[in-house]
């Protein structure tokens, strides 16, 4: 009988810590561990001893016992696979902005293990956001232009018989790109230099289909956006950005993505002078570019951390260092549980375009979040009288959670630089449902 008791109250126990864990990133282990890195400045991965240029015609296959510099803007053509070992380490050249593009119909397979992952860096000495370009993956699934795309204005120095291998977008909404596994991406984001250039992001995915495999992936220090996806249906499964100067996570022109237990750690101190977010939802740039007659951008996003790392929330937000987490703009749709907002300014803003009504309301949808910290919670853009807002989501059958706690009492571990864990802590929520 006493056996039976303890399992019960082993089961209990181990329920209710689920129960109370179960917002933002989530995991029995803290699944960082080993193959992410918050302090990538001090990693010495050696001198390069094979240089990678040019395009890539011919399969081929990258080794953990060479060091590869990437110099210039590198394709990997149509029908080509560029297979990566686990552990590989390729150094981004800043001087030529190198960067890596998977054309469409042609493949990755960067597999990295967690205790050995694959690792994309600048060959700066001294690294900053920014010292190379970043890797690009071109699929032919659909986006909402009209025609497909190209990102060719984004390289510097593109050689016309490049051109083609830019293009993007079609009507294969399984287009298989490869798979991007145990992968970290450090200092990227480069790009033309001078007012107005296009940058470079950590990874973009331009109308690449949902068969294609992106699961822990870190992009850290970015200049551009940590990972944009334009067009396409990608699902991100344990993504990382840390410390990005623009978005973590930024989807526009139609695509249909998913965001499953994904991190978003910025910096009052490392953004934009135009601001930045952890979330950015459009269905468009320009207006006259798309076909409204095609979906608009949707997303669904589950247990998502965004944490904003200041430790002087208030002075921080008057000097204009803190913005919101999260921007949706018109006829762009959005459906988040489970995750946490914790430090912004405020945390949700919703484009100045968007009428606030109940048929609009329903595409955005806000359930079973934490929002905590936040210099209020959901705003309509310019507009300071959020009441309509408030009473919508502060209704209780969205079973919405307001708290006002410090990082440190929120979170596992945000100070162990080597090995931090971002999860909730277990019993140490003073929080309150209903309106804030």
């Amino acid at each position: 009988m006493r056996k039976i008791i303890q399992i019960v109250v082993l089961l209990l126990l181990t329920g209710s810590a689920s129960a109370q864990q179960e917002k933002g990133i989530i995991g029995t282990d803290n699944w960082l561990n080993n193959w992410t890195d918050f302090d990538p400045k001090s990693a010495d991965y050696g001198e390069p001893n094979e240089i990678l240029t040019g395009n890539i015609t011919e399969d081929k296959k990258l080794y953990k016992k060479d060091i590869y510099l990437l110099m210039g803007n590198v394709f990997v053509t149509d029908s080509v696979t560029l297979t990566i070992e686990p552990g590989t380490v390729i150094i981004g050249d800043w001087e030529s902005q190198a960067s890596l593009t998977i054309a469409k119909g042609a493949t990755i397979m960067a597999e990295g293990l967690e205790t050995d992952p694959i690792v994309f860096t600048s060959n700066r000495s001294v690294k900053k956001p920014g010292d190379w370009g970043g890797i690009i993956l071109l699929g032919d699934a659909p986006t909402n232009k009209f025609g497909n795309g190209s990102v060719a204005s984004m390289y510097a120095n593109l050689d016309q018989s490049s051109y083609q291998h830019t293009n993007y977008g079609g009507e294969n909404v399984k287009s298989n790109s490869g798979v991007l596994k145990y992968v970290r991406i450090e200092y990227a984001g480069g790009g033309k230099k001078g007012r107005g250039a296009a940058k470079f992001d950590g990874l973009l995915l331009a109308g690449v289909g949902n068969e294609t495999v992106l699961e822990n992936i870190m992009v850290s220090y970015c200049e551009g956006d940590s990972f944009e996806v334009m067009g396409g249906g990608v699902n991100f499964v344990k993504a990382v950005s840390y410390s990005s100067n623009s978005n973590d996570f930024k989807f526009n022109l139609g695509t249909q993505s998913r965001l499953d237990n994904s991190l978003a750690i910025r910096s009052p101190y490392a953004t934009s002078s135009k601001g930045a977010r952890c979330l950015d939802i459009s269905s468009y740039d320009k207006k006259e570019q798309v076909d409204f007659t095609k979906p608009g951008t949707s997303i669904i996003a589950k247990n998502m951390t965004m944490l904003n790392m200041s430790d002087d929330l208030n002075s921080h937000i008057q000097l204009g260092l803190i913005k919101e987490a999260v921007f949706i703009g018109e006829k762009a749709s959005l459906d988040i549980n489970k995750s946490v907002i914790s430090g912004f300014n405020p945390a949700v803003i919703l484009d100045d375009k968007i009428i606030i009504n109940q048929e609009n309301l329903e595409k955005i949808k806000f359930v079973d979040m934490f929002f905590n910290n936040c210099n209020g919670n959901i705003f309509k853009e310019y507009n300071s009288n959020n009441e309509d807002l408030e009473n919508w989501y502060g209704n209780r059958s969205f079973y919405n959670v307001y708290s006002k706690t410090q990082n440190s009492e929120t979170f596992i571990d945000l100070k162990n630089r080597r090995r931090p864990d971002y999860r909730l802590r277990i019993n140490k929520i003073i929080a309150a449902n209903g309106k804030n």
